[in-house]
């Protein structure tokens, strides 16, 4: 596998998902680059094709109705507490503005701490679950939220990657309770071009306040009119299964590697650098077009995060990895 270089933009940004501006530092098409910064569904279905199928919707406003309705049954809530939005990042914008006072345990996704307005102890909680970076699945029973009258809000659960950890749509034991809970689209099915999340609000009037805050229009009309149909083509048990296996055989050989590969719960893995005294393993990984993220952000020197592969790209991200373990 040979080397190729990395220019100065290939430093690393706030967030994973960065390979267009990478690939362009380096003087390479993006498509050459495995994206591993982004932690998407490596199994997920042909989206591209489900759009292009139904390229038609842009002739027409988006009305995201039967789409939200689809979606909350598909998941189990009720309609009206559901609000469809333009990715898990909207949906995260959305609900810090209607309560703009939270708390936050770093390490965290650090979306929270910039759309919120005041980070308080004791004011309702956001966490992700399974936790990112960690990949840890939170146990509500023992680690949950306390009763959120008088909080100024309620606690904010993000299951972005829920799904492909546990084959599960959301934590049964959140169903009942008052929280908001968030999920991003984007992830299960990986299309982070197309942006799709949403907000299950604890009541119905938490949802229709945010839906007065949602600009007109958000959710694209392509993006609603594949909700349906990826739907039909979802098996979320199947994926978290298959996950959970290609992140152990990953994990697995990374460590006979001489790597520090720590398997999580999520459909990532977070790798330290020990076998190589300390070098960049970001920017060793990039010269052999394998592209990971950087976790210094989020307060963890010397630790990346590796989502899990698509099986063909499996052997090409493990020759990287052998490569960069050698030396070359």
């Amino acid at each position: 596998m040979s080397r190729v270089p990395t220019g100065a933009g290939s430093a690393p940004g706030a967030h994973g998902g960065d390979a267009v501006r990478v690939a362009r530092s380096m003087g390479v098409d993006p498509a050459t680059l495995i994206d591993l910064s982004m932690s998407m569904n490596p199994f997920a279905p042909d989206v591209a094709s489900v759009v292009a199928d139904r390229v038609r919707a842009i002739d027409r406003y988006p009305d995201p109705g039967d789409a939200e309705r689809s979606l909350a049954r598909a998941i189990g809530v009720s309609a009206d507490r559901l609000v469809l939005t333009n990715g898990g990042a909207e949906a995260i914008a959305l609900v810090a503005a209607q309560q703009p006072v939270g708390e936050v345990v770093d390490p965290e996704f650090s979306l929270y701490r910039r759309h919120l307005r005041a980070i308080e102890v004791g004011a309702p909680r956001w966490r992700s679950s399974p936790s990112n970076p960690l990949g840890r699945l939170v146990d509500r029973r023992v680690d949950g939220d306390a009763d959120p009258v008088g909080r100024q809000g309620y606690d904010v659960w993000d299951e972005a990657f829920y799904p492909l950890a546990t084959g599960e749509w959301t934590d049964p034991t959140l169903h009942d309770a008052a929280v908001w809970r968030l999920g991003s689209l984007t992830k299960t099915w990986s299309c982070p071009g197309l942006r799709l999340g949403y907000a299950i609000a604890p009541d119905e009037e938490s949802a229709a306040a945010i839906r007065l805050r949602r600009p007109e229009w958000s959710v694209n009309a392509l993006a609603v009119s594949v909700i349906e149909p990826l739907l039909d083509l979802t098996d979320l048990a199947a994926w978290a299964q298959r996950i959970a296996s290609a992140r152990s055989a990953l994990t697995d050989e990374l460590n006979r590697l001489g790597f520090r590969a720590e398997a999580t719960q999520a459909n990532w893995l977070l790798v330290g650098d020990d076998a190589r005294s300390g070098r960049d393993l970001r920017s060793d990984l990039l010269h052999h077009r394998v592209l990971v993220r950087d976790c210094a952000n989020f307060g963890l020197p010397s630790v990346f995060r590796v989502a899990v592969p698509h099986p063909d790209r499996m052997d090409q991200v493990v020759g990287a990895f052998r490569a960069v373990a050698a030396g070359r």
